[in-house]
């Protein structure tokens, strides 16, 4: 597979990550670079290393993770963005914004944007793609793709005010619920 097909792969797989990095920065209107990078981190890490591990697993675990995946992406991104609903409604007259940064949340939201990522590894186990190769590439547009989500959310969170959390949820919910009906309906 050449460069090009890689990039628009990783492009491709990067969308729900650059979705919730929007979040985040929407959220987290006054997040620090290094803050921003760390969750870009994750999340590229995530995407690659599903990948990676789902490659090397191949079509071992494919039958298994084809029943389930979509549940588990959908279970955990519609947990989170349903907490972060409430939590929104909760805080509209405080006028605080929780911070969605602790480990767990951003685990879970890693955990449910890669999914498509370890569907891909196990289909370049079978054409036989260079993985690491594949994986810096699909790491790598990730990691940006995030950096520049957050900037945009970082711009936009300062004109939304308290109600980002409430975006912040729906828009985990849908990202959620668009995995659930790519795999269900085969989109």
């Amino acid at each position: 597979m050449d460069f090009i097909t890689i990039v628009a792969v990783a492009l491709g797989l990067s969308f729900d990550t650059f979705a919730v990095s929007i979040s985040y920065g929407v959220i987290r209107n006054k997040i620090l670079f290094w803050q921003a990078s760390r969750i870009a981190i994750v999340l590229a890490v995530f995407q690659a290393g599903l990948l990676v591990i789902a490659y090397f697993l191949g079509s071992f675990i494919s039958e298994i993770m084809k029943a389930a995946d979509h549940w588990v992406a959908l279970f955990l991104l519609a947990f989170l963005g349903i907490r972060m609903i409430v939590e929104g409604m909760k805080r509209k007259e405080e006028g605080k914004i929780k911070d969605y940064s602790d480990i767990f949340t951003l685990l879970s939201v890693a955990v449910g944007t890669s999914i498509d990522a370890f569907a891909v590894g196990i289909s370049f186990a079978l054409l036989s793609i260079r993985i690491w190769y594949s994986a810096l590439i699909i790491g790598a547009v990730t990691f940006f793709a995030s950096m520049a989500a957050i900037r945009i959310g970082k711009s936009a969170g300062t004109r939304l005010g308290n109600k980002v959390e409430i975006i912040g949820g729906l828009i985990l919910i849908a990202i959620g619920i668009k995995i659930f009906l790519e795999h269900t309906l085969g989109i």
